[in-house]
């Protein structure tokens, strides 16, 4: 009788994450569509890291049976956390740059897409513009910024703990056979 790779709580929290994932960009959407809130380029990308980790989770939930794919979409969520951690870092740090420092605004979204080729799209979006460094909304002291970097701290210790416990699982497991 061969027994699960992972043990059904932790694959629970991999659902947990998917749907903390979801709930998150649910919120940056009402942020946008009923508060008209415009995302910057840094929102922007912090929102892909965040559905990066919520796809993840979830083939991890699917995947926890097979070591390989279960450990592949952990990696994949700790790569993705890490990433938007430090794009919310670059992103707090503009928020509180002197205004005189503060780069310039650019053009729309829409406008950046239809003109420039990929590569100059992606650094522009990863460099941010003087919109990323409005804050108009705060919660508890803190703006979305400030925010995501916690959500992005916690998966990436989450996803680390994760892929620690399912690879020493996996050694202990070969160990027996």
């Amino acid at each position: 009788m061969s027994q699960a790779l992972t043990p059904p709580l932790l694959r629970y929290g991999y659902l947990a994450g998917f749907l903390i994932c979801a709930a998150l960009l649910g919120a940056a959407y009402y942020f946008e569509i009923v508060m008209y809130l415009d995302p910057c380029p840094l929102c922007m990308v912090q929102r892909l890291a965040t559905l990066l980790i919520g796809l993840s989770c979830l083939l991890a939930f699917v995947c926890a049976e097979y070591r390989w794919g279960s450990r592949l979409a952990l990696a994949l969520v700790t790569a993705s956390a890490i990433f938007g951690y430090f794009v919310a870092d670059h992103h707090i740090w503009i928020q509180h740059l002197p205004p005189d420092e503060v780069p310039a605004c650019g053009p729309s979204f829409e406008y950046l897409i239809e003109t420039l080729p990929l590569n100059e799209l992606i650094s522009i979006m990863l460099h941010g513009d003087g919109n990323c460094a409005e804050v108009n909304w705060m919660f508890w002291g803190m703006s979305m910024p400030e925010w995501t970097r916690i959500f992005f701290a916690c998966f990436t210790i989450a996803g680390l703990i994760s892929l620690i416990y399912t690879w020493s699982r996996g050694e202990r497991r070969n160990q027996l056979n």
